[in-house]
């Protein structure tokens, strides 16, 4: 089997999967939110520390499986570089250790393989991936055929989230409160932008959007003094129409141009951490139903960032013997490649 570690950003986690079967032997994942919600966002410094705390404490529930593991699978790319540094080393000290390859897994392809935990991968397939650092309209041909087709141009679609919760002063983290505020609340309330709507840019864009809703709590303020829960409430159902509703537009091309192609994809998911939104998943299943295509989700417990995803991106690699070196591998906070 592979045990894979994940700490890209805020949580803690490490798994086990079956190289031959891809069956999840076992799975466990801390959650720092509690830590950094005072703080509105994650303290990377912070973050760092509670991953030294936190994996050794899991790495002790799978000790009895370590005579079984045939390789070390970890996120190195893309995430906070102080924090896939906690992983990349517990990671090097296991593979000296146990005498076993390392693997290297970007944390995004690991999102993508979200929808294949212990079943075999359908190719091709167009995905929406909505996290809190990214959002991506991605086709997918295989497992080294993976093409970005538009990205953000500044804020990504789940942090946007959170930067209208920490406005509204709601929390962290924004996605699950803004959406339950939204549910409560007129999404036709206020009258917000759609992002990029008369641009002919295919990408993605939040900044402007979240400014939007900037300029409303301000005003309410400065007429009322107080927000009121019923002025949060339209606001966030405001927002999160808006929000979503640019995303829809962009899908949209996206799903036309599939419509016209040679090699057209039968199958759409949505990955990340942002893509439980019920709302959100609600859209695009019309959207798939309409162009005949069938809805990929992967479990609500695996959206978020998770190392079950780490270690199913992992036995594609082994099978391939695609391994790293202690000497090589090393973070890479940006996205270098798929």
């Amino acid at each position: 089997m592979i045990l894979s570690i994940e700490s890209s950003c805020d949580d803690s986690s490490i798994a086990l999967t079956q190289i031959d079967s891809k069956q999840l032997i076992f799975h466990q994942k801390v959650s720092q939110e509690k830590n950094h919600s005072c703080f509105g966002g994650v303290v990377p410094e912070l973050a760092s520390r509670l991953h030294a705390e936190t994996l050794p404490l899991i790495l002790e529930k799978t000790k009895t499986y370590l005579k079984d593991v045939q390789a070390i699978a970890v996120t190195t790319e893309p995430g906070l570089n102080v924090t896939l540094l906690e992983g990349v080393m517990m990671a090097k000290t296991l593979a000296y250790a146990l005498n076993v390859p390392l693997i290297g897994v970007n944390h995004l392809k690991g999102h993508l393989y979200s929808l294949f935990l212990e079943s075999a991968a359908i190719f091709p397939l167009g995905v929406l991936l909505v996290s809190g650092g990214h959002t991506m309209l991605l086709e997918a041909k295989g497992f080294h055929d993976i093409r970005i087709c538009a990205q953000s141009l500044d804020d990504s679609f789940g942090e946007s989230f959170d930067k209208v919760a920490k406005m509204l002063n709601l929390g962290y983290p924004g996605g699950p409160i803004v959406e339950s505020y939204a549910k409560k609340g007129l999404r036709d309330f206020f009258t917000l932008p759609i992002p990029l709507k008369n641009k002919k840019q295919f990408a993605f864009s939040f900044s402007g959007l979240k400014n939007a809703v900037r300029l409303q709590i301000e005003s309410e303020k400065a007429e009322n003094g107080i927000l009121s829960e019923s002025f949060k409430e339209n606001l966030c159902a405001s927002f999160q129409e808006s929000a979503i509703t640019h995303i829809m537009q962009k899908c949209k091309i996206f799903f036309e141009k599939n419509a016209t192609s040679v090699t057209q994809w039968k199958y759409f998911g949505i990955v990340g951490g942002a893509s439980a939104n019920l709302a959100l998943r609600n859209r695009i299943l019309e959207m798939c139903n309409f162009y005949g295509v069938q809805l990929l989700l992967a479990p609500l417990e695996f959206c978020s960032d998770n190392a079950a995803m780490i270690g199913r991106v992992a036995v594609e690699s082994y099978h391939n013997k695609e391994f790293s070196s202690l000497d090589t591998l090393q973070t890479k906070p940006r996205m270098t490649t798929f």
